[in-house]
């Protein structure tokens, strides 16, 4: 297995030194250098790309910027001389933060979790007959996170990114991935969809109104295309 990667830097110095320690990653495959966005922008229109690492300030647009413009984004790791991005660059999911100069094995460290996200992403472990996966993971404050099924309350969409509410969680799990796709990897006969933004465990609800469910005391709205759904879990439709 092979991760394509393009690195992007203004520096030359820098950019080279990315390519080295690229080329002592066995399983990476280096598409193309790119001395800013733009030619990253015309390299992703021409050919597939797994992995970008990126530097963020560049002339003409930033990093982070860059990536705000991609609809259809690889995995990013993000390479500055800057600390003080790391939190927009969490907001933006990237896979890793690094901060020159890097040594080499922190680079490894974060090809590696690359590689196991794209592992995760790409590779379904299929379910024994009869049963259903009882785990998923997400990507989440630079780890990925087991979460397991049976633990969750509900799940609320917020417009790129879910929340994930736990049983014994102090807060909720943020991740950015649509619900429609967490949704596919929840047990239906143990979820229900009640709203376009809100799904919600079966078993962890107490009351039902026509135009709400209950969590205890949260109250969530059922929404006009679900309320034959919810009907059909109370009998009543």
């Amino acid at each position: 297995m092979h991760l394509r990667c393009i690195a992007v830097d203004d520096e030359p110095l820098a950019l080279d030194l990315l390519e080295d320690n690229i080329r002592q990653v066995p399983f990476l495959e280096l598409v193309a250098k790119c001395a800013d966005a733009f030619e990253a922008i015309k390299v992703l229109q021409e050919t597939t790309v797994d992995l970008i690492f990126l530097d963020i300030q560049m002339p003409g647009l930033t990093g982070l910027q860059f990536i705000q413009s991609l609809s259809h984004k690889p995995m990013i790791v993000l390479i500055t001389a800057y600390e003080k991005y790391a939190l927009e660059g969490f907001e933006l999911d990237v896979t890793d933060y690094l901060v020159k100069p890097v040594s080499l094995p922190r680079f490894i460290k974060a090809c590696n979790k690359a590689r196991e996200l794209y592992q995760l992403k790409n590779q379904q472990i299929p379910a024994a007959p009869g049963t259903t996966p009882e785990f998923f993971f997400v990507n989440s404050d630079y780890s990925l996170l087991k979460i397991n099924i049976a633990d969750i309350i509900w799940i609320e969409a917020l417009k790129d990114y879910i929340r994930i509410h736990l049983t014994g969680a102090a807060k909720p799990v943020v991740t950015r991935m649509p619900l429609k796709q967490v949704e596919e990897q929840l047990p239906p006969a143990r979820f229900i969809r009640i709203h376009k933004s809100y799904i919600i465990a079966v078993a962890h609800i107490t009351a039902i109104r026509k135009n709400s469910v209950f969590i205890g005391t949260m109250e969530l709205p059922v929404g006009d295309n679900y309320r034959e759904t919810v009907a059909a879990l109370t009998g009543t439709r």
